[in-house]
C-alpha cells in the first residue's frame, strides 16, 4: 500500500520493474547504435563494391589494351625477325667483301712497311746530320750569347754614362740660366734702390713713382721666371733619372724688356 513491497508476480524485490525499464532503455539505445553502425557499414560496403566494380572494369579495359599491344608486339617481332634475317644475309655478303678488301690492305700494308723501313734508315741518316749541325750551332749560339751579354753590359754602362751626361748638361744649363736671371735680378734691384734713394725728396717722388713701379714689376716677373726655370730643369733631371728619353732640350725663357 505504501509502495514499499515487491509487486508480485513482476517483482521479486522492490525496484525490479524500474531496473528492467532502465535495462530496456539501454538495450534500445544499443540497438539504435548497432543499427546506425550497420547502416554506415552497409553504405561503406556499397561504396567499396562500387569502387571495386569500377576497378574491375578498368582492369578489363587495360587487359584488352594489353592484349592489343601484345598482338602488335608479335607483329613487330615478326617484322624485326624478317629484317634481322635480311640484315644477317647482307652482313654475310659484306663480310665476304671485307675479307677481300682486308687481303688487299694486308698486301698494301706489307709494301708500306718496307717503304717505312727505307724511310726510317733515311731519317736516321738525316737525324745524325741534324744532330751534328745542331751541336755546331749550339756552340756558335753560346758564343753569340756571350757576345750579346757583353754588348748588353756595355750598353747598360753606356746608358748610365749617357744619363749622367744628360743630367750634367741639364744641371749646367740650369745653373747658367739661374746665374743669368739672378744677375738680372741683382742689377734690377740695384737700379730700384737707386730710384728709391733718388725719390726720397718730395719733389722727385711723383716723377719717379711710375719708374719705381715698373722696376718692381720687372723684378717680380724675373723672379717668377727664375722659379719656373729651376722647377722645369729639376723636372727634366728627374725624368732622365727615371729612364725618360728626349729630355735634353733647354727650357724656354721669356726675355722681359728692361724698364
Amino acid at each position: 500500500e505504501t509502495n514499499t513491497l515487491p509487486f508480485h508476480p513482476f517483482e521479486n524485490q522492490q525496484g525490479d520493474i524500474l531496473r528492467m525499464e532502465k535495462e530496456h532503455q539501454v538495450l534500445k539505445e544499443q540497438l539504435r547504435e548497432a543499427e546506425e553502425k550497420f547502416e554506415q557499414l552497409q553504405s561503406r560496403s556499397l561504396e567499396e563494391i562500387s569502387a571495386l566494380e569500377e576497378l574491375l572494369k578498368k582492369s578489363i579495359e587495360e587487359t584488352e589494351v594489353s592484349q592489343n599491344e601484345l598482338d602488335w608486339f608479335h607483329q613487330d617481332s615478326e617484322a624485326q625477325m624478317k629484317k634481322w634475317q635480311q640484315e644477317k644475309k647482307e652482313n654475310r655478303e659484306n663480310l665476304k667483301a671485307l675479307k677481300g678488301t682486308a687481303k688487299k690492305h694486308s698486301d698494301t700494308n706489307e709494301r708500306y712497311s718496307k717503304t717505312i723501313d727505307d724511310k726510317e734508315k733515311q731519317y736516321n741518316v738525316c737525324l745524325n746530320t741534324f744532330l751534328e749541325t745542331s751541336n755546331k750551332f749550339a756552340n756558335e749560339k753560346g758564343k753569340l750569347e756571350e757576345l750579346i751579354k757583353k754588348s748588353q753590359d756595355d750598353s747598360q754602362e753606356c746608358e748610365k754614362r749617357a744619363v749622367k751626361a744628360e743630367i750634367s748638361v741639364l744641371q749646367t744649363w740650369k745653373e747658367t740660366e739661374i746665374w743669368k736671371l739672378k744677375g738680372t735680378i741683382a742689377k734690377a734691384e740695384g737700379n730700384l734702390r737707386m730710384l728709391k734713394a733718388m725719390s726720397s725728396s718730395a719733389s722727385a717722388a711723383p716723377v719717379l713713382k711710375s719708374q719705381t713701379d715698373s722696376w718692381e714689376i720687372f723684378i717680380s716677373n724675373v723672379k717668377k721666371q727664375l722659379e719656373k726655370v729651376e722647377a722645369e730643369y729639376e723636372e727634366k733631371i728627374e725624368l732622365v733619372k727615371n729612364g725618360a728619353r728626349n729630355c735634353l732640350c733647354k727650357v724656354e725663357i721669356v726675355d722681359f724688356p728692361w724698364p
